[in-house]
């Protein structure tokens, strides 16, 4: 099966530091994988409205949110690249992520078994030194894919605050250059055990 990367920009920010080092490792694909870059600041979404209960889910045939599924489910490969704020997602990852919830009860989509086995992938760049607070954003992305049955490829860390200051990060230019390479393991909760 060829693989097709679907990269989700998270930032406020376009060509941020997070954007330029998801950039870095993308460059690492081979040229027969697919990539789609959708930056969800230039395609936002509306407000999420949590109907499960309420009404009877309808797909979207156009705009936004019909382009988001369209391109999450033509994914072997979802990466979200989103700068650390306030510790975790940006609110237009979180936005796109509570949309899921929405496409599990989306008739003839089937949203869980689709993406069950496919990977999920993280990009980010913090302010901190200490790489250990970004644990919450590693833990969304984790959980998501563990409930989706999806693998995990864990999350791509760069430091970086000022406009390019994740380029004069070694250590992450470095872990980019095989970050997609690795293999992914399926994704379990915390409390899971073998």
């Amino acid at each position: 099966m060829t693989r097709r990367f679907l990269f989700v920009l998270g930032s406020s920010r376009s060509d941020g530091n997070t954007e330029l080092l998801a950039r870095r490792a993308a460059e690492q694909l081979p040229e027969d994988v697919e990539q789609q870059w959708i930056d969800l600041a230039a395609h936002p979404l509306p407000d999420f409205e949590d109907l499960r209960h309420d009404s009877d889910h309808v797909r979207p045939t156009r705009g936004n949110v019909a382009l988001l599924l369209d391109a999450t489910l033509a994914a072997t490969d979802v990466v979200i690249v989103s700068p650390l704020y306030w510790y975790s997602v940006s609110a237009h990852v979180k936005r796109y992520l509570d949309y899921w919830s929405g496409w599990l009860r989306t008739p003839d989509v089937d949203f869980k078994a689709t993406m069950a086995g496919h990977t999920l992938w993280g990009v980010t760049a913090l302010a901190h030194e200490e790489q250990e607070v970004a644990d919450p954003l590693v833990g969304t992305l984790s959980n998501s894919a563990a409930y989706m049955k999806m693998r995990f490829g864990g999350v791509l860390l760069g430091n970086g605050s000022k406009p390019g200051d994740v380029l004069g990060d070694a250590e992450a230019l470095a872990r980019a250059k095989t970050f997609f390479a690795q293999d992914a393991p399926l994704a379990r909760f915390p409390y899971e055990t073998d």
